[in-house]
């Protein structure tokens, strides 16, 4: 037991260290997950040895993922799903899955490293939602079309390798396999209708439930946390794979209060981010071996290439495809593809159990999840360079001082202008949004007035530069992604 407290000791300390350290560094360009897998890899049994992955830390491993997949399940508004955008992103995903298949298949290089298997092309198809989420928050994506494209493409990249798992990588035969999930699908409709059917005709005991969940009872906390318990140690008993049973407890919850609950998630998001997540993440960055990932050079490099033409080039080509209902600049297609290409948590989940039947050996396995923890610091890192650079346009201001030289400071200053400009609509935007919903609500309160009279100070500060530009705030409200300035 003591050596489980000393190595559950170094890795809350980490978890505790590294929003520090994260804040710390300039331009807060590295993900508080990197600075997590990186501890974990170099204080794991691979690097100094002081963190004993051990069946205690397992169990809280185990723990630390249903509690990431359940947030990402809860992500998910079923509405998306069955809109147009994620109709297009679940074909988006089916072709990245086709894509995978082929290139494993008949590329050479896969057949020589000994990887051209199911595991590998479920790989290859995953986006990281659930790492993704706190991100997208970070850097205020949450919320914005291109905060919006991400996740409704993210949601396949994270549902479709979790079934793919459930389906493709079962040792069963497949009438069985379909037995098997058939039964799951109807234990998880019954989780999700008798807690609705209670809301619905307002029955004492769901009232109890409410009345009582901000109490010491935590009631709602507690039947939430069953539920995730419930329906992994199901998934287990299936010989299913646990994601499967805590992505499905975040959508249940999810189809349960549709509209969500601000209490419920601050303390799902305090035990998870507070406790179980950096613990998941840690424990993963321990099981890298080093050693393996380096002599294996060229696998990790072509993992992760092959991550960007498999997954980023179908989303790229999607939106650009889809662009009367989703209009976004080149640039932010390219954003959104990117941080579409973010995977680790399913690599990490796939790998192990690719392992644990024999189908790919433990060496590989460290290289493919070291290239997936590169692509949480990477594909965040690109996507948030090529969305400061979109509204720059930095081709047009290259073509504008080649044409005019002695100008290139007035030509860089105008550019960075349009950026902050830009930057503050959508900024005003989201505000004015709130405040309608609010107004539909119940009036304004004093809290709401004042932010009322935020709006009103945005939209006179986009009037300012608007002047400044010598263009009229009265016949130009919205500058298009390809306004350019005025010469002087």
């Amino acid at each position: 037991m003591t050596q489980e407290l000393v190595s559950l000791t170094i890795i809350m300390a980490v978890a505790a260290v590294s929003p520090i350290v994260a804040q710390l560094i300039p331009g807060k360009f590295i993900p508080q997950t990197v600075l997590l897998l990186a501890a974990g890899t170099a204080l794991g049994p691979y690097g100094l040895g002081v963190i004993e992955v051990n069946d205690a830390v397992k169990l809280l491993n185990e723990l630390g993922m249903a509690f990431l997949f359940l947030l990402a399940g809860y992500e998910i508004d079923p509405k998306r799903l069955a809109g147009h955008q994620g109709k297009v992103g679940l074909l988006t995903w089916g072709i990245t899955l086709g894509l995978a298949w082929l290139v494993v298949t008949f590329l050479p290089f896969f057949t020589k490293q000994g990887i051209n298997g199911v595991a590998t092309v479920i790989a290859l198809t995953t986006t990281a939602l659930g790492t993704l989420m706190p991100i997208l928050k970070e850097r205020n994506l949450e919320g914005t079309p291109i905060g919006d494209a991400i996740i409704s493409y993210g949601t396949w990249g994270e549902l479709g390798p979790i079934l793919a798992m459930a389906i493709l990588l079962s040792t069963r035969t497949g009438w069985q396999t379909m037995l098997v999930l058939g039964a799951f699908l109807v234990i998880c409709l019954l989780c999700a209708m008798l807690p609705t059917k209670a809301l619905r005709t307002g029955h004492r005991l769901y009232r109890f439930l409410t009345e009582n969940a901000n109490t010491s009872s935590q009631t709602l906390m507690r039947l939430t946390t069953f539920l995730l318990i419930f329906l992994v140690t199901i998934s287990a008993l299936f010989e299913l794979d646990a994601v499967l049973g805590a992505f499905a407890a975040g959508f249940i919850l999810r189809y349960i209060i549709p509209d969500g609950s601000k209490s419920l998630e601050m303390k799902l998001e305090g035990v998870g981010y507070g406790f179980l997540i950096p613990v998941f993440f840690v424990v993963s960055g321990a099981a890298i071996n080093v050693r393996a990932v380096a002599s294996r050079p060229a696998l990790l490099v072509a993992f992760i290439v092959m991550l960007m033409l498999i997954r980023a080039v179908p989303v790229y080509v999607a939106l650009s495809l889809d662009k009367r209902k989703n209009p976004l600049s080149s640039h932010h297609r390219v954003t959104v593809a990117l941080y579409c290409t973010t995977a680790l948590p399913i690599i990490v989940a796939v790998t192990s159990l690719a392992v644990k039947v024999g189908t790919m050996q433990s060496d590989t396995a460290s290289t493919l999840v070291a290239a997936g923890a590169i692509t949480v610091f990477l594909m965040p890192l690109l996507g948030s360079i090529t969305y400061q650079v979109a509204d720059i346009h930095p081709v047009t201001a290259v073509r504008e001082i080649a044409h005019t030289p002695s100008d290139w400071r007035t030509i860089v200053r105008e550019h960075a202008q349009v950026r902050a400009l830009l930057h503050h609509q959508d900024r005003l935007k989201r505000m004015a949004e709130t405040l309608k919903s609010l107004e539909k609500q119940e009036g304004l309160n004093g809290l709401d007035s004042r932010r009322a009279e935020l709006v009103e100070r945005a939209r006179l500060e986009i009037d300012r530069q608007l002047k400044e530009l010598g263009l009229d705030p009265q016949l130009t409200t919205q500058l298009p992604h390809n306004y350019r300035y005025p010469k002087n």
